[in-house]
């Protein structure tokens, strides 16, 4: 029996949902696996887990800009010592988690567990593979804190691959298996049932429009976004997602509900059909998180970016911009004419997606399983 460990911590969705992920991939595709899911900061530090969530909660809603200076001075200096030192005293907390389990594999989606364990193996305390996932598209120095003392590093595509290698890490640790996703994305859906539960046309283009959820993505361009659509495409029908976000919910019914445009616009909150409703979408819309992003790809999805946090979606937003499957619109006044021009072009959205399709990794949570497996 394999014990596998698997960290994670909640800033963001990200992290959890590539855990989630990969546990689920283990669990139904490998036999004589046992597998742990544990929040890394939560568990050694319940109010520094509290107050560091929040603050970066506050932070990436009401002030972005804040989070971006953090994330940049995070990679090197004062702040990247304080963070690495922060994460060595902790380690010895985790030890007790890691003791008491005593895996084989530790598998880590946010750069504090990796940090972590790496601390443990330089001391000798543990001896457990140690393989870190990255769950956005461009790499940060805090992923690579102790990299000797990490086996494997999967990151999202061949690009950041060749970054890795260029900061020393050599080439048989570092595999572009894409971030870990979920296998209902691997699945085929029946398009007229779901156009059909949700109160859809099937002689329409359909937009995904993610309002960004907890975050709210800037809660003024979000509603001038949709209110692009609502007032400018009548030939478009869009699938709204305000999340948890019901202050944002009742803004868009509104605006809906005013321009007397319900057949069209569909506003929902908290949705688990995510999959579903990208399989029979012809776009999303939405700040470009690491895990959005992926599922997107996988979908072959072209993306309309809005509102990405400074630092790592701002990153990420470029890398679909460069790969020509993504269009970040900087000004919000700029929305109607950049939508207009796409849906008018009858080949532009198809390239988009062609080019989604050919970055997709729609195999990631397996690849990824079966090189730590295979190896252990």
């Amino acid at each position: 029996m394999r014990k596998i460990l698997i960290l994670y911590a909640a800033y963001g969705g990200g992290h959890l949902s590539a855990a989630r992920s990969i546990k689920e991939c283990l669990e139904e595709n490998f036999n004589d696996v046992e597998v742990n899911l544990v929040d890394c900061v939560k568990v050694v530090n319940k109010t520094l887990d509290k107050i560091t969530t929040g603050a970066y909660n506050e932070m990436a809603k009401k002030a972005p800009w804040a989070w971006g200076r953090i994330y940049s001075k995070s990679q090197k200096g004062t702040l990247a010592a304080i963070s690495n030192n922060t994460n060595k005293i902790m380690a010895s907390k985790l030890y007790k988690i890691i003791e008491n389990f005593r895996p084989n594999i530790i598998i880590s989606t946010h750069p504090f567990g990796s940090q972590m364990c790496s601390v443990l193996k330089k001391k000798h305390l543990i001896n457990a593979k140690i393989a870190t996932i990255m769950t956005d598209y461009s790499p940060h120095e805090q992923w690579l804190v102790n990299s000797d003392y990490i086996d494997y590093f999967f990151v999202a595509h061949d690009g950041m691959k060749i970054a890795l290698q260029q900061k020393g890490i050599p080439e048989n640790k570092v595999f572009a298996t894409g971030i870990p996703l979920s296998n209902r994305f691997l699945q085929n859906y029946n398009k007229k049932e779901i156009l059909n539960e949700f109160g859809l046309q099937e002689n329409k283009k359909t937009v995904l429009f993610f309002a960004g959820g907890e975050f709210g993505l800037g809660k003024s361009k979000t509603y001038n976004m949709l209110e692009t659509f609502v007032k400018n495409f009548d030939n478009i029908q869009v699938v709204a997602i305000s999340g948890r976000n019901e202050k944002m919910k009742r803004s868009f019914e509104y605006l809906v509900t005013q321009n007397h445009k319900e057949d069209s616009i569909k506003v929902l909150d908290y949705t688990t059909k995510v999959p579903e409703l990208m399989s029979i979408s012809d776009l999303v819309v939405t700040k470009p998180g690491g895990l959005t992003t992926t599922e997107s790809l996988a979908s072959g999805l072209p993306i309309i970016i809005i509102n990405p946090i400074p630092g790592q979606e701002e990153e990420n937003a470029t890398f679909l911009e460069e790969h020509k499957v993504g269009i970040w619109i900087r000004k919000p006044e700029d929305a109607k004419e950049v939508l207009q021009n796409l849906f008018s072009s009858t080949s532009a959205i198809q390239e988009m997606k062609i080019n989604a399709r050919l970055l997709a990794k729609k195999n990631s949570s397996k690849d990824i399983c079966k090189i730590i497996l295979k190896e252990d």
